[in-house]
């Protein structure tokens, strides 16, 4: 299956902004949802999102599909996925490349994994198994990680790369999750992006961390640094035009605050772009 073209520039739909969104209807090109927010049919939630929904594309992301593990994948929490997807038919669904917890525990953490060949099959198979239940390709999202395992036989970008060419399945490429690790395992997220196959990358994730000198945690509550701005860029000139999106999570600001991010993204994006397309008139 084909990458589906560009959406452009979005935001994380956040319950903080529901009802400036309705009433200003600002310059978002569409929204992503954090699918566990929306599972239960009615309520507050459903009612905005369904109002949102019929003025802007939506996308689908979770944290807890635990692609990863090795307790059997949630058919109930896959049932619950689908019927949302089912109602909000969103532009695509996304989740994390990691585990979550063991023997029914979830540990709400996005946890990283040992990058082997045994691991890759276990994925695959796992991979395999919730794209046929929900009738769709997925997108898995690198997570931005703080300890590495003796095991690993291959780099993480390696590691993406190959399960999601085998299952056939898309990259969300968190540009903000590959400078985090980077400054933590010390590698260059140059080599990251160079490393990521260009046909796989159908979303871009930005954010904001938190950074303590000798190691940076993921914590989407601030602005997002130049040093992402600046891998954005390459991320562009390499993977093209891809749907770019902001997450902010934590100290959430007025609307009108990550209208300012989104437009330098928006900036960023056009003007990569643009020099790319010349260089190549």
């Amino acid at each position: 299956m084909p990458i589906l073209p560009s959406l452009g520039y979005g935001l994380g739909l956040r319950k903080e902004h529901y009802h400036t969104i309705l009433e200003t209807e600002p310059d978002v090109d569409w929204f992503e949802i954090l699918s566990e927010n929306y599972l239960v049919a009615g309520g507050k939630p459903r009612f905005f999102l369904e109002r949102i929904r019929e003025r802007y594309p939506v996308v689908m992301h979770g944290v807890s599909l635990s692609i990863g593990g090795t307790d059997p994948l949630d058919r109930d929490y896959l049932k619950q996925l689908k019927a949302l997807a089912d109602s909000v038919q969103p532009q695509w669904i996304s989740d994390h490349l990691c585990w979550t917890g063991i023997e029914g525990i979830n540990l709400h953490d996005l946890l990283p994994l040992p990058y082997t060949e045994e691991s890759i099959q276990h994925i695959v198979d796992r991979v395999g198994q919730a794209q046929d239940f929900l009738g769709r390709q997925i997108l898995l999202e690198n997570v931005s990680s703080y300890i590495t395992y003796n095991d690993s036989q291959m780099s993480e970008w390696e590691f993406l790369g190959a399960i999601c060419e085998q299952a056939d399945c898309l990259i969300l490429l968190d540009i903000n999750n590959i400078h985090v690790s980077a400054l933590n395992h010390d590698f260059a997220a140059i080599d990251y992006l160079e490393g990521v196959p260009v046909e796989r990358v159908q979303q871009f994730h930005l954010a904001g961390h938190s950074d303590y000198e000798n190691y940076a945690i993921d914590t989407h509550d601030a602005d997002i640094v130049q040093p992402v701005w600046d891998l954005y860029a390459k991320a562009v000139k390499r993977f093209g035009n891809v749907s770019t999106m902001i997450e902010r999570d934590d100290n959430i600001p007025p609307l009108e605050k990550l209208l300012i991010e989104l437009d330098q993204a928006r900036r960023i994006g056009g003007e990569t772009i643009h020099s790319e397309l010349n260089s190549h008139a």
